[in-house]
């Protein structure tokens, strides 16, 4: 098999041969194509809990692909929601995934069904291009309604972000809109990419823009993080953060998650400027010669943030200002009614895991329709997988409360208790990369620790939990009070002593505990939490401040 870089470089500016493969039909792409269709936005994925049977059967695997739509600072309209609605119930599996970096994944889509549904999606006014592969992905910004100048600049500047960066191959309109031009050796080759060359970028690049306080948007885990500097209410420019990734490897010690470190202070007019520097020195710097090893964390914390302000501003001509703190207390979830400057209120709704679909327990996915088709608001997700209703009249309040409770879902944010700040990867059994369940397994582990924490009396604390399926960290498992990352089928790692802010990493406190034991494992340390915090101290900073050593202790000596 080829690798990915020369893969990217034979491709034609991501053409390779996709085309013909959606004409001949087929429910798969070949190992080739496999790597260019994520720059388009898609996955290649199949059903592993049908893997076995098949198997025995004689059938190929149950081949199937996830669509990923790149959304700026989660900003949607309501047809373009409706669209994406309609989609999942036609062509998918009939739900949507709001996903942790404000986007929306449509899971169960056939190959023949792609280009019909690339084509929607974009009629629509969206697009999946770079939502995945090797350039830079969707662009976050704190979703909450614009209440001033300055909230409304944040959002502005990630969707400046997302346009300047968007690749400029003409392979993405000819495959998926115009549908017309089969591959053959003669097709003219765009000309090359201004940013990301011919061989694009050694590995994905994420960039998030946030005001103070709020750290909603989990800025330090950003490559870029663009965080506004305010006086009397107005952005001065933005200190930006860079080198975060959450990314890892087990067994790997070359790999790791890394908070992202203070790097410049920008006026808003250089942002960009100074943005592409560093991506560029990224492309030329970056390893491609082990993607385990590729992203912008690895070029910075080996050379040194001394060293990427020389090249960048050997890039741009001139000195860098040093970094501005900014300081981040808080990490807002934006649930519940809220009034908008305008007068008009937006409604936060929160979603189990980001899974819009239909149960047993609440029809969210018909509820959300019946809203949006009724009332018509601005919908904005955010990137703890929940979503915003926006501009909803005062009048309107009571039928928008009463329309959704007969659907099931819950709109006082108080009601939920501490899964309220729970989030998980899709995992198994769709990623390929799954180890174990994430999505599927944290519901019921937040259940327990509930009635473990109510029988404290801790009910009404704040403890962010977060749960993937692998280590690559797409829920962010290593910020936060605790991480839980898959090892093996149904064993996983427990993260502890984030911070509530999301500007500490955790640390390992125990590997390979079974799923039913995980509740088990914290249960000790909630009553050592009771009776040993600090005034109001956090659980996160009560296992930072006590450490992992004292915290195995109390394990030890306290049944579970």
């Amino acid at each position: 098999m080829k690798d990915v870089e020369t893969i990217k470089i034979e491709s034609r500016n991501l053409r390779g041969t996709i085309a013909t493969s959606i004409a001949a039909g087929g429910s798969r792409f070949d190992e080739s194509d496999l790597q260019l269709i994520k720059f388009h936005g898609i996955y290649q994925q199949e059903d592993r809990d049908a893997r076995t049977e098949r198997k025995k059967a004689g059938l190929e695997p149950a081949y199937q692909f996830m669509l990923r739509s790149r959304i700026p600072g989660g900003v949607v309209g309501a047809e373009q929601y409706l669209v994406q609605d309609d989609i999942a119930g036609r062509f998918g599996n009939g739900s949507l995934r709001i996903t942790t970096r404000q986007g929306i994944q449509l899971h169960g889509i056939l190959k023949g069904d792609l280009r019909a549904t690339v084509r929607e999606i974009n009629a629509s006014l969206l697009s999946t291009i770079s939502a995945c592969g090797d350039v830079n992905r969707n662009v976050m910004a704190c979703p909450a309604p614009p209440e001033n100048a300055a909230e409304i600049e944040v959002q502005a500047l990630a969707h400046r972000l997302a346009e300047h960066f968007t690749p400029t191959t003409r392979a993405y309109h000819d495959i998926w809109i115009d549908g017309e031009k089969i591959d053959t050796v003669g097709d003219p080759a765009d000309p090359v990419d201004p940013i990301y060359g011919r061989t694009y970028l050694p590995r994905k690049f994420k960039m998030g823009v946030t005001l103070p306080g709020d750290n909603c948007i989990d800025i330090y885990t950003q490559d870029i993080g663009f965080a506004a500097v305010l006086r009397d209410g107005e952005i001065l420019g933005y200190s930006l953060l860079v080198g975060g990734g959450m990314g890892s490897t087990h067994g790997k010690a070359a790999t790791y998650p890394r908070a992202a470190s203070p790097f410049a202070f920008v006026s808003a007019e250089e942002a960009i400027e100074v943005a592409e520097a560093i991506v560029t020195t990224q492309r030329d710097f970056g390893d491609r010669t082990n993607r385990k090893h590729a992203r912008l964390k690895y070029l910075v914390e080996e050379q040194g943030i001394p060293w990427l302000r020389c090249e960048v501003e050997r890039r741009i001509g001139r000195s860098l200002a040093l970094p501005v703190e900014v300081p981040f207390d808080d990490v807002r979830d934006h649930l519940g009614w809220h009034e908008q400057a305008d007068g008009a209120y937006a409604l936060g709704l929160y979603v189990e895991n980001g899974r819009v679909k239909d149960t047993d327990v609440a029809r969210i996915r018909t509820g959300l329709r019946a809203v949006v088709e009724r009332f018509k608001p601005q919908i904005r997700l955010t990137g703890q997988q929940n979503l915003l209703l926006l501009g909803i009249a005062s009048a309107d309040r009571p039928a928008v409360t009463t329309l959704l409770r007969e659907h099931g879902i819950e709109t006082d944010p108080g009601a939920l208790g501490v899964r309220r700040y729970a989030m998980a990867c899709p995992a198994a059994p769709t990623c390929g990369l799954a180890l174990t369940d994430a999505e599927r397994a944290l519901p019921d582990l937040v259940t327990e620790i509930e009635r473990d924490l109510e029988a404290l009396g801790l009910a009404e604390e704040r403890i962010s939990m977060r749960m993937t399926g692998c280590p690559n960290g797409c829920a962010r498992p290593y910020m936060g009070d605790i991480g839980f990352v898959g090892r093996s089928k149904d064993l996983y790692d427990i993260f502890l002593g984030g911070d509530w802010a999301n500007t500490r990493l955790n640390w390992i406190y125990k590997t390979g505990i079974g799923r039913t034991k995980l509740a088990d494992e914290l249960r000790p340390l909630f009553l050592g939490w009771t009776h040993g915090r600090i005034a109001s101290e956090s659980f996160g900073d009560y296992c930072h401040r006590v450490g992992r050593d004292a915290l195995l202790e109390l394990a030890a000596e306290v049944p579970a």
